[in-house]
Parts: C-alpha cells; sequence; structure tokens
C-alpha cells in the first residue's frame, strides 16, 4: 500500500475528482479527512469508506473563518496531518462583462485565498510530519476561455503560491506540487453540458480535438496520478506543475496531415 497509515486531508472530496481521491487513497493505505458542504453526501461517503478509515468535516471555504477551522477539526481527528489536497473550487462561469466585485470575490475566496489560509493554519503541522501538499489546479491557468476569466485568474494564482511555498517551506521540508487538470468528465460536468444544450450522449460525441484519445479523462485518471504525489515516493520533488492533459500547452491540437495539413 503506497499510503499505508497516511493521514490526508482533502477538500471537496463529497463531489467529483476529490471523492474520487478520498477513495483511492483509502484503497492504498490512508485514512482521509473528508470535506464538503453537503452533511448528507459527507455522511454516505464516510460510511461507504469506513469510520476507521474515513471522517468529515463539513464547512464553506468561501467563508474567510473556516479554513482555520477545518484545520483545527482536521487535526483533532488523529492528531497529526501528514498530506494535504486542496481540491475544492468553483468552476462557476461569467465573462467579463459579467464579473462584478462580488462574483470576483467569491471565486478568489474559494479557489485561492482558502487553500492560502488552509496550508498557514496546518504548516506547524505539516512541518512536524514532512507532509506534503497536492494543488489541484488546472491547464485554465495559462490562459482560460472567455466564460472563465475569474476562475483562470484563482488557477493562475494557485500556481504561483504552489510554487512560491516550495521555495520557502523547502527547508521545513514540506512540500507543495500541483496538477494542472484538464477537461475531465465529473458528474457536474455532464450535466452542465446537458444544460448547455448538448444531448445526452455528448460524450461520445466528442471532436477529435477535444479528446485525441477518444474520450475525455475521468476523475479516477485524476485519482491515480494524485496518489504518486502525496506518497513519500514523489519526495524530494517540490515545485512542480504537471499538466495532467491529452495534449501540450504549446501546440494544442494533434498534427493533422493530408487534406487537413495546415
Amino acid at each position: 500500500m503506497r499510503l499505508k497509515d497516511r493521514i490526508i486531508l482533502v477538500t471537496g472530496s463529497t463531489t467529483g475528482i476529490g471523492e474520487h481521491m478520498a477513495r483511492r487513497f483509502v484503497a492504498e493505505g490512508a485514512k482521509v479527512i473528508l470535506h464538503g458542504r453537503n452533511a448528507e453526501r459527507g455522511a454516505a461517503l464516510v460510511a461507504e469508506l469506513g469510520a476507521d478509515n474515513a471522517a468529515f468535516c463539513q464547512g464553506d471555504l468561501g467563508d474567510v473563518t473556516y479554513p482555520e477551522q477545518l484545520a483545527q477539526d482536521a487535526l483533532a481527528v488523529h492528531g497529526r496531518i501528514d498530506g494535504l489536497v486542496n481540491n475544492a473550487g468553483l468552476v462557476t462561469r461569467n465573462k467579463i462583462e459579467e464579473t462584478d466585485a462580488e462574483f470576483f470575490d467569491r471565486i478568489i475566496g474559494v479557489n485561492a485565498r482558502a487553500p492560502l489560509l488552509l496550508i498557514r493554519a496546518l504548516l506547524p503541522a505539516l512541518k512536524k510530519s514532512e507532509g506534503s501538499v497536492l494543488n489541484i489546479g488546472s491547464i485554465l491557468a495559462w490562459c482560460g476561455q472567455e466564460n472563465l476569466v475569474a476562475y483562470s485568474m484563482s488557477k493562475g494564482a494557485l500556481m504561483t503560491m504552489t510554487r512560491n511555498l516550495a521555495d520557502s517551506q523547502a527547508r521545513h521540508k514540506v512540500r507543495f506540487n500541483q496538477l494542472n487538470v484538464g477537461w475531465t468528465l465529473t458528474e457536474n460536468e455532464y450535466h452542465v453540458k446537458i444544460a448547455d444544450g448538448l444531448p445526452e450522449n455528448w460524450p461520445d460525441k466528442l471532436p477529435e480535438h477535444a479528446a485525441p484519445s477518444g474520450k475525455l479523462m475521468g476523475p479516477e485518471d485524476i485519482a491515480t496520478a494524485a496518489v504518486y504525489w502525496v506518497s513519500p515516493e514523489s519526495a524530494p520533488v517540490s515545485g512542480s506543475v504537471l499538466e495532467i492533459e491529452q495534449y501540450p500547452v504549446i501546440g494544442r491540437f494533434p498534427n493533422f496531415e493530408g487534406e487537413d495539413a495546415v
């Protein structure tokens, strides 16, 4: 087991990528501290994983006071933290014309401020355990799309924080790395596209440039990658930002030959 007896807090872990990470971490021997806003989902996942393997903390990371409370609650479970995964995030869409101060502050508060405050609160414990922090970013940190300007900015800030803290905390043997995740077929993403007017079988009708492999990545793929970065296997690497995507950031689309060549 690659994560045997490690205590890992995963924010936003009652749905999507976070939920899959929690399951995979437990399968690898970890004890996870789940977090989310929905108590019913949290309780159901604890029941599935087993009370010996999982605990749940409920709260809204948009509340400026909550990261400190979450840190206290998480430490109270086992008395230590070996790993933190900052996974929770808002992907609310808005173009710049619709992005007012209130909207911007909410996105930045959850996606960038909360990870900073949570790390700050847990840093003494992470120093003691020589722990690892994994931030879940997005490929959109590099530029983003028109209707995700605030989201893209928040993930760019997260990326800079990852490298900054990796540098400043290296002497304490606390590691910071980030996964910039590409288009992933979570349950939420499926329903978002349905609401946009796509048919129920839209994941099977993707153009080649959107998914060169023939399908979108699943949350289980991200969970598989995350295991390495929260485990001692990835030590002593720190400050890395890895794109989990089907094509490179530079040269996004696959090469074409024949009549489609440009």
